[in-house]
């Protein structure tokens, strides 16, 4: 039965993970925004204020989602209505929010996403969630441009916490401010290399505001390719001539895929009368793809 297939499959892959901390998010909002002279948080890329982006995806993908805020942004009409992690420290940048939230909740791991990143996508969060290790002091992406880590769209586990506090005090020693890049370096933080090279291109000026307004408006612009792993059962067994394939899709969801796949076999079953599994944990067809994973779609068995 294909839904034991997946449960057992689940069982199998889950039972060899290390225990890991539960995952919150948190969009860094706290910046003043002096090169682009007015609230990055507030800019509209895709229809609604970056900010509002940003913390919608990390909504998705973790247990509970905070926005990282300076005392004086706290009553800000576009910051007030979300859930708040007031920075501690003034004027420290980016490693002052995440401070705070490790403070606020030291037993967590931290999704971490700055405001000014409008090319991420859901695409980028599977990836890294996907390659997430819970036994180093970070996992981070790969900077396409330097190859240094990218300290803004990166999991900080709780074991990063009391690491980070001395790194901020050894380098306030110095009378310098911590940076969460060299602390990743100095770690050695797990890296991963990005989906798309531009993903993490982070925007500052009016200038690059207009580029990535052109960029994101072509026509030409498409999803990156993902490689997936495909299994199918009974009718759709026989209609697609196989029982597994390897699919290199655009689709960014589960059921983009489906409909992709439909018109390629002339599949007769409308989405409605099926399920899916990702990675054998049954999903929600809204769910992002990630590169690498492993999709079975579940017909209705027969007798109910």
């Amino acid at each position: 039965m294909p839904s034991s297939v997946a449960a057992n499959v689940t069982e199998s892959e889950t039972s060899a993970l290390p225990a890991t901390a539960p995952l919150y998010g948190l969009v860094l909002a706290g910046g003043r925004s002096s090169r682009m002279q007015r609230d990055k948080a507030a800019l509209n890329y895709h229809d609604a204020p970056q900010l509002q982006r940003a913390f919608e995806q990390l909504r998705s993908v973790t247990t509970h989602t905070f926005i990282s805020v300076r005392a004086d942004q706290t009553t800000d009409p576009l910051r007030r209505g979300l859930p708040q992690i007031v920075d501690q420290m003034a004027d420290a940048g980016p490693i002052a929010g995440i401070h705070a939230a490790q403070l606020a909740h030291p037993d967590v791991a931290w999704l971490v996403l700055a405001c000014d990143l409008p090319f991420v996508d859901a695409n980028t969060l599977a990836t890294l969630l996907r390659a997430r290790d819970p036994l180093q002091i970070a996992t981070a992406y790969r900077s396409a441009h330097d190859g240094l880590p990218e300290p803004l769209c990166a999991i900080y586990e709780p074991q990063s916490g009391s690491a980070l506090r001395a790194h901020m005090s050894a380098t306030a020693a110095l009378g310098k401010h911590a940076c969460p890049r060299k602390f990743l370096i100095q770690h050695n933080a797990k890296l991963v290399a990005l989906p798309e090279s531009a993903a993490l291109d982070n925007i500052n000026t009016v200038a690059e505001y207009a580029a990535a307004m052109t960029t994101l408006q072509s026509p030409t612009r498409k999803p990156a390719e993902r490689t997936l792993q495909v299994r199918y059962y009974a009718l759709l067994r026989e209609q697609a001539g196989c029982s597994e394939e390897t699919v290199v899709s655009r689709a960014v969801t589960a059921s983009e895929l489906f409909e992709e796949l439909r018109t390629r076999h002339a599949f007769t079953l409308p989405i409605g009368q099926l399920r899916v599994a990702i990675n054998a944990e049954f999903s929600d067809w809204s769910r992002a793809l990630a590169d690498g994973d492993a999709v079975v779609f579940i017909p209705p068995v027969a007798g109910g």
